[in-house]
């Protein structure tokens, strides 16, 4: 690629700002409703979800897990931002549900990446089991005061949602 890597998101941003409807939202989930998903391209979280800006927090990193980085962001939506449930929602044909972090380092020196054994993986197969225990990290924590948690599994083939726990 040459010239600006960034131009065409940085045109499309000029486009969107002409038009920005969201001045006047506040930083508090409308529907005290937080959402740790998956950074995967085919989950539409606010879509998926019939909500609009506004309505929830999405958390998103690779395989929709319950890491202490989310549980610090949990923290703040819960007590400053108006959160009170988190959905934690995994999705089928997740690269992220590896048998362990080596299968994962492995394909990517496979790929051609360098070596990310330094990198901490939270790679588990079996998502439902996995999905369980990051809900349980969510209701246990001493941090959250309450906060209503459930798991739910996305398909990423028919859009539907279903829950786990």
């Amino acid at each position: 690629m040459t010239g600006e890597p960034f131009a065409d998101v940085l045109a499309a941003n000029e486009r969107y700002a002409r038009d920005f409807s969201l001045r006047g939202l506040t930083g508090r989930a409308a529907k005290g409703l937080a959402v740790v998903t998956c950074i995967d391209t085919r989950i539409e979280p606010l879509a998926m979800l019939g909500l609009a800006p506004g309505d929830a927090k999405i958390l998103r990193n690779a395989g929709a897990r319950v890491t202490d980085d989310v549980l610090a962001t949990l923290a703040v939506t819960r007590h400053l931002l108006g959160v009170e449930r988190a959905m934690v929602v995994a999705h089928t044909d997740c690269r992220m549900s590896a048998e362990s972090p080596d299968e994962l380092h492995e394909a990517i020196a496979s790929a051609g990446g360098p070596d990310t054994r330094a990198l901490p993986f939270a790679v588990r197969a079996g998502r439902e089991e996995t999905l369980r225990g990051d809900v349980d990290l969510i209701r246990s924590s001493p941090y959250l005061g309450g906060l209503e948690a459930g798991g739910f599994l996305y398909d990423v083939e028919t859009g539907r949602l279903r829950r786990v726990c």
